[in-house]
């Protein structure tokens, strides 16, 4: 696998396109679904879980070729080809590590895609740019349906759709928002909108899902529960306080240039300075600087930089994307050596 694979630069969840899309990166929608004859992942064998991986692949030849699908089995790929493939956001970190028979999908414009044999036999995912999440789930509604003509899935009347963990029966359904949020990062706010989420029953995770730290300032929003509520209320409860969330931002923003101008642009202009002629970085010191500068771009502090380029220096510095750019493995000293030459390089187009 090369970048070269891939139709567009970065994936349709950092194109940075749609409502409030300086603030909302993206929106996502996943379902999680089993079949009905086949044990959990978990507790199934590797000729099970082959049984499942060739089940989807033939219900996506029903799909194509209105999807163009290009499917990979994770089993035939490299470290560095999977990393690429989180990184992207097409396969959680978990499909990434597991073993034995698994598969991934997606379309040309990486909006859709399908992890096979993960937690569950099936989790579909449908990305849309900025805040469409209402978008996404009618996207995803119709190719759900059309996948479960195909291969029926394990549902009970009084619980609904069946997960291999409790937190998803019911409807099977997480919709998220990926949020850009440093201005509540800097003033120490970003606890009161996680203890608000909490009472919300949402939860705030990091940049690639539960368990993960928010790098760059990057958080997820998303819901708790499935079981009870209808994909509609789901939708709704984001749709509810995201506005809040949002203004909360703005509103910091404001304050932080107005009460603080001299010591904001010194700070953005450090990170972009620091991006601009650092030899050597690590992976997490320039998210912090690119969080920054992606900042400085939204307040029209940096007007020569577009949000194209912190969007390519966002995903291209991160390990998968350094090594497969370099066509190799590389050790972390290489890493941070060919991550400061490629910031310095976009930054000087």
């Amino acid at each position: 696998m090369y970048l070269g694979d891939f139709k567009e630069p970065v994936g349709e969840w950092l194109r940075g396109e749609g409502s409030e899309a300086d603030l909302v990166i993206s929106s996502r929608v996943r379902l999680a679904r089993n079949l009905t004859d086949v044990p959990f992942t978990s507790v199934a064998n590797d000729r099970q879980r082959a049984e499942v991986a060739d089940r989807i692949q033939d219900s996506l030849d029903t799909l194509r070729p209105g999807l163009s699908l290009k499917t990979q089995h994770l089993e035939e790929l490299n470290a560095v080809e999977k990393l690429v493939l989180v990184e992207r956001h097409l396969i959680s970190r978990e499909l990434e590590m597991a073993s034995g028979p698994r598969v991934v999908a997606h379309d040309e414009t990486e909006s859709f895609s399908l992890m096979g044999n993960e937690e569950d036999h099936l989790r579909l995912q449908v990305v849309k740019s900025g805040y469409r999440l209402e978008e996404a789930w009618q996207q995803m509604d119709q190719l759900e349906k059309a996948i479960d003509s195909e291969l029926q899935f394990a549902f009970d009347k009084k619980f609904g759709y069946l997960t291999a963990c409790p937190t998803n029966v019911g409807t099977g359904l997480r919709a998220s928002v990926m949020l850009h949020l440093p201005a509540m990062t800097i003033t120490g706010k970003i606890e009161e909108v996680n203890r608000a989420a909490t009472k919300l029953h949402l939860a705030i995770r990091g940049l690639f899902g539960e368990g993960t730290e928010a790098q760059g300032d990057f958080f997820q929003i998303s819901n708790q529960r499935t079981l009870g509520q209808t994909e509609e209320k789901i939708l709704q409860d984001i749709a509810e306080v995201l506005p809040k969330i949002l203004s909360y931002e703005r509103t910091l923003r404001g304050k932080l240039f107005e009460q603080r101008k001299e010591w904001i642009e010194d700070r953005i202009g450090r990170a972009f300075g620091t991006l601009s002629h650092a030899r050597i970085i690590q992976s997490k010191e320039a998210l912090d600087h690119l969080s920054l500068v992606r900042l400085g771009v939204s307040m029209g502090i940096l007007q020569d930089l577009t949000m194209d380029q912190v969007n390519r220096m966002f995903l291209f510095s991160q390990p998968g994307h350094l090594q497969a750019i370099d066509g190799q493995e590389l050790s972390a000293l290489e890493r941070d050596l060919k991550r400061a030459e490629l910031l310095r390089k976009i930054l000087a187009e």
